[in-house]
């Protein structure tokens, strides 16, 4: 696995992944642990829950996230949408939430699977 360097506005991780995307989705993931509480929500719907994201997203994440494996701050760092990444954490979460309903597994809130150092590259975070 590759180390990537990633950076969102003031935001950046150093993490090993697989590919940039999954770099970039490792900060999505850590930018929006505080969030995971709406998947637990049985009122809000999966566009309500969207919403949510993408308005937090708007206050504390900047456009794009740039990912680089040289380093931070690179000109040549690959850019990825950041609303893009987010619909792919979203539909992951959603997926994901679906899945232990859908199993019958003992309930057990999105926040508690959630915690930090529990994100989509947590084994390999840096």
């Amino acid at each position: 696995m590759a180390k990537f360097y990633v950076q969102c506005g003031n935001r950046s991780v150093i993490v090993e992944a697989i590919d940039h995307e999954a770099a970039a989705m490792h900060l999505i993931d850590s930018a929006m642990q505080p969030h995971v509480w709406i998947y637990d929500d049985a009122d809000l719907s999966d566009s309500d829950r969207h919403a949510h994201l993408a308005i937090e997203a708007l206050l504390t994440l900047a456009p794009e996230i740039r990912v680089s494996e040289r380093g931070l701050g690179r000109a040549d760092a690959v850019a990825l949408g950041t609303p893009e990444v987010l619909q792919r954490w979203h539909q992951t979460m959603v997926a994901l939430s679906r899945l232990f309903r859908s199993a019958g597994l003992t309930p057990k809130s999105m926040s508690e699977l959630n915690y930090p150092n529990n994100g989509p590259n947590s084994a390999l975070s840096a």
